[in-house]
C-alpha cells in the first residue's frame, strides 16, 4: 500500500513547506531539491506527477493491503538525486540518510526518527523509475515551465547605437 505523501506528512509532522534552503548555496542538491520542491508545491503539477508515479507500480499489487511501501514521492527524490547528480546506491543511501535537507524533503524531521534505507531497499523501490516514468515525468516538468516562461514579461528590446568611424 503506498502513497504519494511521506507518511510523516499525513499526519502532520513535518511539511514540505516547510524546508529552508541555502540561497547562498551553488552546489546541484539545493538546486534540484528547490526544483522538486516547486513541482511539489504546485497542486495542479503534484497530481500530475502523482498519476504518473502511481503507473509506475507493478499491477499484480493489492493497493489497499499490505504493509506501507516507500512513498512515491520518495522514490521520485531519490530517483531525481541519483540521476541527475549521477550517483550510485552506496552514494545516494549515504546521502539519504545523513544530509539535513534530503531527508526533509523526505518527510523526516529535523530530529533524527531512527528512520533508514538500506542500499537494497533503494535499489527496489529507485529502479521502479524506468526511462519511460522518466520521460513522461520530464514532459510535465518541461510542459510547466514552458508556462512559467509565458507568463514572464518580455524585456524591451535592445536599441543599438550606431557608431561611426573615429576620426583623430
Amino acid at each position: 500500500m503506498r502513497s504519494f505523501d511521506p507518511p510523516s506528512w499525513q499526519s502532520g509532522e513535518s511539511s514540505l513547506a516547510e524546508v529552508v534552503f541555502n540561497p547562498a548555496s551553488r552546489d546541484e542538491i539545493p538546486q534540484l531539491l528547490r526544483g522538486l520542491h516547486s513541482l511539489y508545491m504546485t497542486r495542479s503539477l503534484r497530481e500530475a506527477l502523482f498519476q504518473i508515479l502511481d503507473e509506475m507500480l507493478p499491477e499484480e499489487i493489492d493497493r489497499t493491503t499490505g504493509r506501507p511501501g516507500m512513498a512515491l514521492w520518495q522514490i521520485l527524490v531519490m530517483g531525481v538525486l541519483r540521476l541527475n547528480l549521477n550517483w550510485d546506491y552506496d552514494r545516494l543511501g549515504e546521502m539519504v540518510n545523513e544530509h539535513r535537507t534530503i531527508r526533509q524533503m523526505l518527510g523526516h524531521g529535523l530530529i533524527d526518527d531512527g528512520v533508514r534505507y538500506s542500499v537494497q531497499t533503494l535499489k527496489d523501490n529507485v529502479s521502479l523509475l524506468t526511462p519511460e516514468i522518466v520521460d513522461r515525468i520530464n514532459q510535465v516538468v518541461v510542459q510547466a515551465g514552458h508556462q512559467l516562461e509565458k507568463k514572464r514579461p518580455t524585456p524591451p528590446p535592445r536599441r543599438w547605437k550606431k557608431r561611426g568611424k573615429k576620426k583623430y
